[in-house]
Parts: C-alpha cells; structure tokens; sequence
C-alpha cells in the first residue's frame, strides 16, 4: 500500500483521478474488509499511519488509527463516521493492521475539501468491502461534536483533541434520567459538581433537589443553593405515608409485625381525622398529608388498649407506644419529631425544598450525614416521594419539572441480592420508571453500579462512566449502554481522573471526554486526605478533642 496515505477523495464521486494527489482531500489509511449490523473491520496500513504520525500539522489527526479515534469511510453521498474499538496485527502482513470499529453517525462531504458536513447519528447506509478508509481530521471532529442550537452545557473536552468540546443536550439529558458512576478516588463528586453548576449556569430558575448523604457539597454550592441539614430542615413527621410510619416506629417481623401495622394503620387515621385540616376531605386515608398531633395517636393506641370487648394481648399496643414515645423524647430525631413542627407547614415545607421561587439558589443540598441511620432511608423516600407526588398532582398547573439528585444511589435502590423491601426503593424504582411523564427528573450517582436493583440503570437515557475497577461493575454497566457504545466500555479501566465516556440520549454520539477544570470554591469537600502532609501536624490534641466529644455528645456541629 505504498503511497496509500496520501490518496484522497477529490472529485465528485469520491475517487481521486489515478496518479494525482489531492492536497486538501483527507489521506486514506486503509480498507473495509467485513460489514455488520453496527460495527465493521477494517484493514490499516501500518507504514501510512506513522508518517501521518509524524506529518507536522497534518490536519488534526497526530492520533490517526489508535483506539479511540474516529475514521471516515465514502458510502455514496455521504460520509460513515465510526470510532476504533481495538486493534491488531496481522498474522500474514506485518504492515497490516485489523481494527474493529463501531458506527457512530453519517454527514455529507464537501465538495471541495472531502471534509464532514452536516453529521447526524445513526446511519442509512452502510460501506461494501473495499471501501477507503480515512481519518477524520480536526475539522471533522468539530463537526461531529457541535452542539447544534440544542440547549446544551459544556463539560470539558472530547479525546483524542485537545480543543473540542463535549457536550451535553440539556432537555434529553434530564428528561429521560442520568447516571454518573465511577470507582472511589476518580473525580466523581467534583464531576457532579461541575455539571450541575453548569445546569445552574444555564438554568438560574431551575429547581433541583440534591440528597447528599456525607454533607460533602455545602462548601460546592454556598451562595449558589440553599443547604439543608438536621440543624434547619423541619420535615413534619405527618408528611410519612403509613409504609413510612410503620418503617420507623415497627420493628417487630412476622405475625407481631402484621399485628402491630393493623394496629398502627387504625390509630394513625383516627389521629388524622382528629384534626381541622381533615374537615370536609371524604377520601381521607392513612396516607393523606393532615397534621395530626403524636399525642393524639398515643391516645387512640392506649384507649384501644384499655377496650374491653379487645382480644388478645397487649403487646402490639405497648411496642408502638414505647417506640413513638422515644421518637418524641430523643434529640436526634428532633428535626422530624419535634412537637413544634404539627402546624400545617406544608406549602412552606415544599417551596423551600422545591425552590418555589428559587430566590437566585435553584438548587437545594439536604445533607442527611447528620440524621440517625436508623431513619435515614426513611427521610430520603419522603422526600423523594415528595418531589413525584407534587409533580403528579401539579399537573394542571404550569410545568416546573424537578430534578432529583441521589447520590450513593446503591443504597437506596439495592439489587435484588440485598435482602428485604423498603419505602426509599419502590419510590425511587417509580420515578425511574415513570418520572418523566410528570416532569420528574432522576440524576443517580454511585461508586457500585452492579449493586443498583435489576433495571434501573437501564431506565437511564444517558450514562456517564468514570473510571470502574471491578469487573462485575464494567459488566453491569456495559450492559445499559447502547450497541453502537459497547466499544466505549472497553477504554472504562483506562480512564485518568476526572475523564468520562458519555452515552445516551444527552450526548450527540457516545464520546470519551475530559471534564473542564472547577473553580476551586465550587468543589464539594471531598478530596482524599494527605497523610504525608496532615500527620505532621502536632499541637492543640486536647483542645481537639474535648471540642470533637462536645459535638458528638451535642450530636450537632
């Protein structure tokens, strides 16, 4: 194939005239030799490809045939883009190497340059064997990449360029839910950040709902959002639903357990029917959003306790007791439980969380570090059953979709191998699956995506894939992703920090990018520790450590 390289596509059908050159038309590297359903193989000559490699400025393509990079090949009046899935040598041919590509759109050449117009993904045509085989130029690659006049944000740069920029379609992205996974250490949470303060950026009026279970993004977002934690959050216990009450104050299991919910579901409506709100409202249930006071639902359990036509024992009505007793008294628990919270606070409660007007903050943090681990789930199934239930019942009125943010999804919507159900996952699994006809929009972001229930990765329309070091989760991963961004998967493993395949609805095609750099006062507090720098400190431990016990004994900061 000597001189191959630098043979291009000059006149009208895509054919150089034997023995001319055309300068400005794009170098053949290689030949098609087998076609498929989304993916071919190609052959590339070895000697062509170095001395693109070291051609000085030869049109943006110094990382021509690797894995990773795009080519071009001529299939009627259009050019076919794909991207370089693996390579190999050929058992036969030294200078030839096999590579195997999968396709990612199709545009239309110039006339005079053969360069990329006009490029949309999927394809309608596909190449014969023996179709020529170029390197898309930089040129090329801007065009593959441009945002169009989508609304979009701009995360950082597409491999292997060092100027093109990689994209996200804002409306496809959150209208039909994200995930962001990635291994410990690998610039996940300072990713999230980024992306959602673009989102903020673009979108100063938007409402967006973050579950930060390790109070690691107040310091990303202060004066951008508003911060919630157990020391302002006031979330009124009579918001719970029954299956939320009977998670937090039964504990028993079998027989008792049934016992104690029968007993808890007939207390707990007579207590809501006992109130004002609750007047004039015919289909009250156990689950209707009325203020009810806690000691009117300890009245009903001791005065059904007391009945003389009761049969059997006492226990049931002693369990609940003691437990809404202690719910009451404990400290811990006084975010929710408090007897101040009984007024009817709702509207208020869903405006601050909602950002209903946003006031300039659209986003809200509720940091759940500090809420005890017993309720923790708890808490966040109300609210996130909160956000659905608002945009079911909102639906007569002007839109204002929501955007939902669980961070350490994993343990909130566990795999079927978790033993048990709870309120947190079915209200999660709903919105997944029919959030986006109520304008519901679910970001999911974990460390351990084979351990997220069968399902709900799939329901994500866009997928942004840090660096995964096990196995088991590149499989669980590589699975959801779309066919022709199988190959994409392979590069997971060896993905640097703070770089990312992105594929699905969000994204133009699927693309291998380095996210921008952040500001530094929009990082979330989550760096890892230098041991090197912070065990040299010495000085001031008994100071330390009586101010560290004085807020583990105040459980507050």
């Amino acid at each position: 194939m000597d001189g191959l390289a630098w043979r291009g596509f000059a006149d009208d059908d895509g054919v150089a005239p034997q023995g001319e050159a055309s300068l400005t038309a794009p170098p053949e590297i290689g030949r098609v030799v087998e076609v498929g359903g989304g993916t071919a193989r190609i052959t590339l000559d070895g000697p062509s490809i170095q001395r693109l490699h070291g051609a000085s400025g030869a049109e943006g393509i110094a990382l021509a045939g690797e894995v990773g990079s795009q080519v071009k090949m001529r299939c009627g009046d259009f050019w076919l883009v794909a991207n370089i899935r693996s390579l190999r040598l050929d058992s036969h041919d030294g200078d030839m190497i096999v590579a195997e590509i999968d396709f990612l759109g199709e545009g239309r050449p110039c006339a005079t340059t053969g360069r990329l117009l006009d490029f949309r993904r999927g394809v309608t045509r596909y190449p014969m064997p023996g179709t020529r085989v170029c390197p898309a130029g930089h040129a090329d690659m801007m065009q593959i990449f441009a945002a169009e006049d989508r609304p979009h944000i701009e995360i950082g740069t597409v491999y292997p360029t060092a100027d093109v920029r990689g994209s996200l379609y804002i409306d496809s992205l959150l209208g039909r839910h994200f995930a962001l996974v990635g291994s410990t250490g690998t610039g996940k949470s300072t990713s999230l950040a980024l992306i959602l303060h673009r989102i903020c950026e673009m979108a100063p009026q938007g409402h967006i709902v973050m579950i930060d279970p390790h109070g690691e993004y107040p310091a990303a977002f202060e004066g951008y959002g508003e911060l919630f934690d157990v020391d302002n959050l006031a979330l009124p216990y009579w918001l719970l639903t029954f299956e939320e009450h009977a998670e937090v104050m039964i504990n028993s299991a079998g027989a008792e357990r049934q016992r104690d919910m029968d007993l808890l579901a007939k207390c707990l409506l007579a207590a809501r029917q006992k109130s004002r709100a609750a007047e004039g409202i015919s289909k009250l249930t156990c689950d209707s959003p009325i203020p009810y006071l806690l000691s009117d639902l300890l009245a009903f359990i001791v005065t059904d306790m007391g009945k003389l036509d009761r049969a059997g024992d006492t226990s049931s009505h002693m369990r609940l007791k003691t437990k809404i007793e202690e719910l009451r008294t404990d400290p811990r628990y006084s975010f929710m439980f408090s007897g101040m919270l009984v007024a009817d606070t709702m509207a208020a409660t869903i405006a601050r969380l909602f950002r209903l007007p946003t006031g300039g903050k659209p986003i809200s943090i509720v940091d759940v570090s500090g809420v005890p681990s017993e309720i923790t789930s708890v808490v966040v199934a109300l609210l996130s059953r909160l956000v659905f239930d608002y945009a079911i019942w909102s639906r007569h009125e002007t839109p204002r979709p929501i955007l939902l943010i669980c961070e350490e999804a994993h343990r909130y919507i566990p795999s079927d191998r978790v033993p048990g159900q709870s309120a947190v996952r079915r209200v999660l699994e709903r919105i997944a699956k029919e959030g986006r006809k109520y304008g519901v929009s679910l970001g999911l972001i974990t460390q351990r995506p084979s351990d997220l229930a069968e399902g709900v990765l799939s329901q994500c329309g866009t997928i942004i894939a840090m660096r995964l070091n096990n196995e088991r989760d590149q499989a669980h991963v590589k699975a959801a992703m779309p066919e022709g961004a199988r190959g994409f998967m392979e590069t997971i493993p060896a993905l640097r920090n703070r770089e990312c395949v992105v594929c699905g609805e969000g994204a133009s095609i699927p693309m291998r990018i380095a996210f921008d750099n952040l500001e530094e006062n929009k990082r979330p507090a989550s760096g890892d520790p230098l041991f090197s720098v912070l065990w040299k400190n010495q000085g001031g431990e008994a100071e330390m450590i009586n101010r560290v016990i004085g807020r583990w004994r105040r459980q507050g900061r």
